[in-house]
Formats: C-alpha cells, structure tokens, sequence
C-alpha cells in the first residue's frame, strides 16, 4: 500500500495526496452483508439540529462488521480485502467452511487466501482472535473487547494497536494507543496483529469539495462569532486573550471531564497524558 501523489493541474490537485488503494481486491460490497444507512443531517427524531457542521455527503451502504469474532474453531478463508465508506480501516471477507459470511477489521498484511481462526488452542498468528489469557506477552492486537461477549471497541481504527504488556490474575495489563495502561478480564476477546491502512494519516483532501463528500460542512471560527453565540465571540477587531473553550464553556485544553466517581478508574494503571 502507497500514497498517490497529483500534477499540480489544478488548485485541487496542487497538494492532494491519497491512497492507492493497491490492497483493495475488489470493488462492489458481498450485499447480505450490508444494511440501509440513513443520514440524518445532523437532525435529531424532531427535526431539530443537533450537530453542526454535518449534513450531505455521498450515499452509502453499512458494512456489518463482526467485532465479536464468536464463531469459534470453524475456519475461515479470507476472500477479499475491501473499501469501507463507513471507517478508516479496510475490511476482509471472511468465507468460512459452512458456509457463512462475515466482514472483519483487516489487519495490517493480511491476505487474500489466507486461513483465519477464533476461540481456544489456536495460534496467535495475524487475524486470528483469542481470549486475553491466551495471548503471549508482548503481542501486537486490535479490536479489544471490554466486557466479554459485548464485542471488540478498543483499537478499530486505521493503523491502530494495543500492546499486551503483563497477566494479573484474572485481568490483562493492556498499554492502548492512547498511552493509556489499563486492565482488562482475560476472558474479552482480542484480535493478533495491527489494524491495516497505516498511511491513512498521511492523506491531504486538497480541496474543500471532498470534505463535502464526506458530509461535513464547512465550520464557523468561535472567535468570528458574536457572544450571544459563543464565549469566544465579539469584541472589537481581531480580539484575543481569555481561554479556549466550547460552546458550552468547557475549557478545551487541559479540563478533566472524566468522571471521579467511574467504576472503571480503579482498572487504569497509567493515564495517557501521564509524564
């Protein structure tokens, strides 16, 4: 996988970098696998706006996702790597030997033909899914479940991974992409190897217009607002000073928001802004 790089030909192709979508393999969706994904403009059931900046965009279909990988000890072969609209990450088709289909994060060099297991006694090769407790240290995984059976909701996103870094007791010392370490039940599921797509990062739009294929509109400074509006508006001129803060009045640098009283604070060994 590589980036794409343009003749300045136009304004919109001056600095416009992309993918090349060379671990792509095929185009069009397995269609039982996808659903209806409406818009909603960023209106809530009443029509009232919630969101600001959202709306338009480019039709889309949603890709169900397996994030459970509870099909267990039946294998499966990967079919083809695929575009998702709906995510950073790159999806793999996962046929397995009864028959079924599912979609699944693709790791990072996975590929097509190759054999995928999940559940007990498997190796931890990339793509394969097992329980914490079975993983040996040191291990590259995504896809990370919190509460066993819930799901994988931890490192999803293109060119992510979590790190196991230790076993205590009944828990797993996971490091995050965050910085954050924390422990997590041996029993959650997780997934071997790095999400795939890793130059994601690197992608320059080069143009407005694909920010609104995207479905987002373009977005008012606070600062050039009035103070009915936002805390940072109005003054006279280009006024500066005060703090950087939300709509709302949250300081935006530094305020912590994390509730005191989680149950989950007690599971956190390292914060991820700790020096």
């Amino acid at each position: 996988m590589g980036m794409k790089k343009f003749r300045p030909i136009t304004p919109g192709t001056r600095f416009k970098l992309v993918l090349d979508f060379s671990e792509v393999t095929r185009r069009e969706p397995e269609k039982s696998l996808t659903t209806v994904n409406k818009k909603s403009g960023g209106r809530d059931n009443s029509g009232k706006m919630t969101m600001r900046y959202t709306g338009g965009g480019h039709k889309r279909r949603y890709r169900i996702i397996d994030f459970k990988r509870d099909k267990h000890n039946v294998p499966a072969t990967v079919f083809s790597v695929e575009y998702d609209p709906n995510r950073t990450a790159r999806i793999a088709l996962l046929h397995y030997a009864d028959g079924e289909k599912r979609y699944i994060l693709a790791p990072d060099k996975l590929k097509v033909g190759q054999i995928l297991l999940s559940g007990e006694g498997i190796e931890p090769t990339i793509g394969n899914a097992l329980a914490l407790k079975n993983i040996p240290l040191g291990t590259i995984i995504h896809n990370i479940e919190l509460h066993p059976g819930r799901g994988g909701a931890i490192a999803r996103s293109a060119g992510t991974y979590a790190q196991l870094t230790a076993k205590d007791g009944k828990y797993a010392v996971v490091k995050l992409p965050s910085g954050e370490t924390r422990q997590i039940l041996g029993t959650c599921m997780a997934t071997v190897g790095a999400i795939g797509n890793m130059d994601h990062m690197n992608v320059v739009s080069g143009k407005a217009g694909r920010s609104r294929w995207l479905g987002i509109r373009p977005r008012t400074r606070s600062v050039a607002m009035n103070p009915v509006d936002h805390p940072m508006g109005g003054g006279e001129g280009r006024a500066s000073g005060g703090h950087p803060r939300s709509r709302k009045g949250i300081p935006a640098k530094g305020y912590k928001t994390r509730s005191p009283k989680k149950l989950s604070n007690r599971l956190i060994i390292r914060r991820a802004n700790a020096q």
